[in-house]
């Protein structure tokens, strides 16, 4: 297992809120580790961040936590601040922090959202990324190499009841494209991963709060929708999804947008499915 051997990564989003399941950022972040990469974990939960290096260290693997606040511009610089003090060049950025946002003031369709979920969301999920990686490409491109990893969303090309996060993720595609485009020169390459319906705490967890319906029967309503039989998908999908990107395999890819869904955008646009 050594896909990354000698490999520096900064997952962004490492930690995750408490759950039955692992999160995608736990998950990528220890899939990295057991392929030989070193992690920096960050989170703006520095004890969620720790949970996750923690579980790296109990596998033998090489990883670190940070605290940071990715919509707030210096925290950002403290994170690669950070990483250039133990390391000489970072290899691997992955962009995984992402909200909805449910409650009183919660994000839902075009005349429904308010104001405050649809500039919360919008601050996380697409500017949080990319001052990420404006702050990483500068590094990159002065070693002539790099891969960034963007966690969108199936949302970003399906679906009508969360018009903010839909934007967001929609908008963190064309972010990808921009950034693999103008950077690809330089041997930075940038791509995008976007999950379907996933068993994680958030996917799961958020919903049971959202509907008021119990997390067996969120499940199930998921996994019947899913085409790919087996129904939902979990963490681990993702990250595996993430460690082809973010490996010397796909030198030769920048500017995908990959589905990890099971079979979900088949369907897209088709009233039969």
């Amino acid at each position: 297992m050594t896909r990354l051997q000698g490999k520096t990564a900064i997952v962004i989003g490492a930690g995750q809120a408490p759950g039955e399941t692992i999160g995608n950022g736990r998950a990528m972040a220890m899939l990295f580790a057991r392929e030989g990469a070193e992690v920096l974990c960050v989170d703006r939960d520095l004890a969620r961040a720790d949970e996750t290096v923690a579980a790296i260290e109990a596998e033998g693997g090489t990883a670190w936590s940070h605290a940071a606040d990715i919509v707030r511009a210096d925290d950002v610089a403290g994170i690669f601040d950070a990483a250039l003090s133990r390391w000489q060049a970072i290899d691997i950025l992955v962009n995984n922090v992402g909200i909805g946002v449910t409650g009183p003031q919660s994000d839902g369709p075009a005349h429904v959202a308010s104001e405050t979920a649809f500039d919360t969301t919008l601050d996380v999920n697409l500017k949080g990324m990319w001052l990420t990686i404006k702050a990483a490409i500068p590094i990159m491109r002065a070693r002539g190499a790099g891969s960034i990893v963007n966690i969108s969303s199936l949302a970003s090309v399906a679906g009508d009841t969360a018009i903010a996060y839909m934007v967001s993720k929609a908008a963190v595609n064309r972010l990808t494209l921009a950034v693999a485009s103008s950077n690809a020169a330089y041997g930075v390459r940038c791509n995008a991963i976007l999950p379907g319906l996933m068993d994680t705490p958030m996917g799961i967890d958020a919903t049971v709060a959202a509907t008021g319906t119990s997390a067996a029967q969120v499940r199930a309503a998921r996994n019947a929708r899913v085409p790919l039989k087996g129904g939902m998908g979990d963490a681990w999908d993702t990250a595996y999804a993430a460690l082809f990107l973010a490996s010397d395999e796909a030198k030769y890819i920048t500017g995908a947008l990959l589905p990890v869904d099971g079979g979900f955008t088949t369907r897209v646009g088709n009233p039969d499915g």
